[in-house]
């Protein structure tokens, strides 16, 4: 749980306080002043915060505005020794969670603070429950598996996609680095704004920076009229820069100063125009370490960094993600999505899949056109999925279960008699692959 935050500029209460948190076994922290507790806060969210109204420096009363003016449910107890009803109740309307006139029990400020960590508790599992409500509702990029690692992945991008942090994602050729990128975006308080994806790699080195910053009409041979860049057309929202290893070192340069300053200058223009966008950025290789990037720009894009497994790591999801692509590529291309045979199966738990996801969206596609897997280069003699003989037997079954689902459009009475089960298993069957029968309709054509 997080702290909470108690600040006076009174010595002896809070030694006395801190005795008091201790023994009532609430983690607090301590500050003489409101500056120190909002610098600390940069690290560390407090659950509560606790404040004198007369401090040196920032008051309570002015903490406390600022305090709702990032998070207006934060609850804020205000103590004073000065204090009067009237007081007390421009404190409560100005938002305060409650007030406490010194001298004060312990008992009542034990008690007063937790009844604030409950209320703040309810407040932010109400916010948890609705965002995992809105990111079932929005129709957009969904981040597809059950593995650890994909788990703890969906769990990081849940945490920071409403932050305003820059964040670089790392991961091979083909997991889905733009995948990542968008669904970061769609979850966050940017994705009514443009989502713009730039690759560093396809833009010669000559035009990078036109491309990315715009340019004044006349400022170059060949600028006819007024150009607007990438990084203005993302204005207000997010801008992906994809394969940033591959960016020349001179556009590192211009990079690095645009994400310190948070504004550019269009090529021929003096006017700095001030940018609201968050920047990700994506790289298949270690930039910490690459001889043609600037370790200062790594620095800067390095503030939270999301890793991406390989599809050999994430083995088990590959039955489930097969089949995610079955059906869009039969939506598609107008077709019906067959089942999979048990020893293609066993083919694409044995292939190493150099390419990733991107690799296994091909095979999906050649599946439905061709009804059978190509370009896997496998020994039909020999299976080595990387997977223990349990975790093969239930890939197996889920796959049999998925397919089943998928030829009856999620019928359950003919799943049953498809694969001979009864209800009750069938169910129980489903619920530990976390299998849902409305994600095999059959897609509408249009």
């Amino acid at each position: 749980m997080s702290p909470v935050f108690f600040i006076d500029d009174e010595y002896d209460l809070r030694s006395a306080s801190e005795q008091t948190f201790e023994l009532a076994e609430i983690e607090a922290h301590f500050f003489s002043d409101a500056e120190s507790a909002l610098l600390a806060m940069k690290n560390t969210l407090p659950v509560v915060v606790i404040t004198d109204i007369r401090l040196p420096g920032l008051s309570g009363q002015q903490l406390l505005t600022s305090l709702h003016q990032r998070d207006p449910d934060l609850p804020v107890i205000l103590i004073t020794g000065h204090g009067d009803i009237s007081m007390a109740v421009q404190a409560i309307r100005a938002g305060a969670y409650d007030f406490i006139e010194k001298p004060f029990l312990s008992d009542r400020l034990i008690e007063t603070t937790r009844k604030a960590i409950e209320k703040r508790q309810l407040t932010l599992e109400n916010r948890d429950l609705k965002k995992a409500l809105q990111s079932k509702e929005t129709l957009g990029p969904r981040i597809i598996g059950n593995t650890p690692s994909i788990i703890s992945l969906k769990k990081m991008v849940s945490q920071v996609a409403d932050s305003q942090a820059d964040i670089l994602l790392f991961g091979e050729t083909g997991t889905g680095k733009e995948l990542v990128a968008r669904s970061l975006h769609e979850q966050s308080q940017r994705n009514a704004k443009n989502f713009v994806a730039v690759n560093c790699g396809a833009i010669p080195e000559n035009l990078i920076e036109s491309e990315l910053y715009g340019h004044e009409k006349g400022a170059f041979t060949g600028a006819g009229t007024q150009r607007i860049g990438k990084f203005e057309y993302a204005q207000g929202g997010t801008l992906f820069l994809d394969e940033i290893e591959s960016m020349p070192m001179q556009a590192q340069v211009r990079l690095l100063r645009v994400l310190q300053e948070r504004s550019l200058e269009r090529i021929g223009s003096n006017k700095a125009i001030s940018l609201d966008i968050r920047i990700i950025a994506a790289t298949k290789i270690d930039l910490k370490t690459a001889p043609d990037f600037r370790q200062d720009l790594y620095y800067r894009l390095n503030v939270v960094t999301l890793d991406l497994p390989s599809l050999r790591q994430r083995k088990e999801d590959i039955p489930t993600l097969f089949h995610h692509f079955l059906l869009v590529a039969a939506a598609r291309y107008g077709k019906a999505a067959p089942a999979l045979p048990a020893n293609a199966l066993q083919a694409l738990l044995a292939h190493d899949w150099p390419g990733n996801v991107r690799e296994l969206r091909n095979a999906a596609e050649r599946f439905i056109l061709l009804g059978s897997l190509t370009g896997l280069n496998n020994d039909n003699n020999v299976v080595d999925s990387g997977l223990s003989l349990s975790a093969q037997v239930e890939a197996f079954e889920k796959a049999l279960i998925e397919q089943a689902l998928s030829v009856t459009g999620g019928s359950i009475k003919e799943t049953m008699v498809t694969l001979n089960l009864a209800r009750k298993t069938l169910y129980d069957k489903m619920q530990k692959h976390d299998l849902e029968k409305q994600n095999y309709k059959e897609p509408e054509r249009s």
